[in-house]
């Protein structure tokens, strides 16, 4: 199986271009400062920050090979539609369905996630949140043909955000982050392993595909937005209390 087959963007064209323009969009806030508590609460700098960022969308193109599982009749290469974003089909030049691992969906993700638990000693609260995100990423994912599992977009930021608030607001970032992209990565695709086959899928991507948007929009918004919450009950808890 050659290499170069199994590069591919995991979305439609214009969506990832809709990606890296909010990827520009907040990059430019980062750098103004506009961010600084979502960032600061997630330990890394603004550099850090934007280049996570980029590394993430650009490395969606990359899927690491690393099990064929035999022959199957492919859907044809083009695109198809689920909750209305539009997913990739590859074409292959062998017949053999390719099990890869996607470096801006699965790698990036999971290497930040731990070193996100490992900073802030959040081993058991990650845990719990990624079995709560991962719950509902399995009940609402679906095999779709031609691409594999797929998720509805909003539904990991959402659920990732409220299970990190819920568990500890004081790390809402880091939780929500963690808990969001591991919960996806074991909940949509490694729990729906057994789902795979017979989908018509030339390349099964963990982490890429139809659960590497809900992935990068999870690590973003779920941040977003449970930093905000973060802030302002920190906010609320030092304000002054009337008696």
């Amino acid at each position: 199986m050659p290499f170069g087959d199994t590069q591919y963007l995991p979305v439609a064209p214009p969506f990832f271009f809709l990606l890296a323009g909010v990827v520009a969009v907040l990059a430019l806030l980062i750098q103004l400062r506009v961010l600084q508590y979502v960032y600061m609460q997630l330990g890394v700098s603004s550099g850090a920050a934007v280049l996570l960022l980029i590394a993430s969308l650009l490395g969606s193109y990359i899927n690491i090979p690393i099990a064929t599982l035999g022959n199957e009749a492919f859907v044809e290469p083009g695109e198809v539609y689920f909750f209305g974003v539009p997913y990739m089909v590859p074409r292959l030049s062998a017949p053999e369905v390719v099990l890869a691992v996607n470096v801006g969906g699965a790698v990036i993700p999971s290497v930040l996630s731990f070193y996100l638990l490992s900073r802030n000693a959040l081993w058991i609260r990650g845990l719990i949140a990624t079995a709560c995100v991962a719950a509902v990423c399995y009940a609402s994912a679906q095999p779709v043909r031609g691409v594999g599992i797929a998720l509805p977009i909003f539904v990991a930021p959402i659920a990732a955000t409220l299970v990190a608030v819920l568990i500890s607001w004081r790390h809402a970032a880091p939780l929500a982050y963690a808990g969001g992209s591991l919960g996806v990565l074991v909940g949509a695709d490694l729990m729906n392993f057994d789902k795979l086959r017979g989908l018509g899928t030339p390349v099964l991507s963990i982490g890429g595909a139809g659960t590497f948007d809900g992935i990068f929009l999870t690590g973003v918004f779920s941040v977003l937005l449970a930093s905000l919450i973060g802030m302002v009950m920190q906010r609320f808890e030092h304000s002054p209390r009337l008696l």
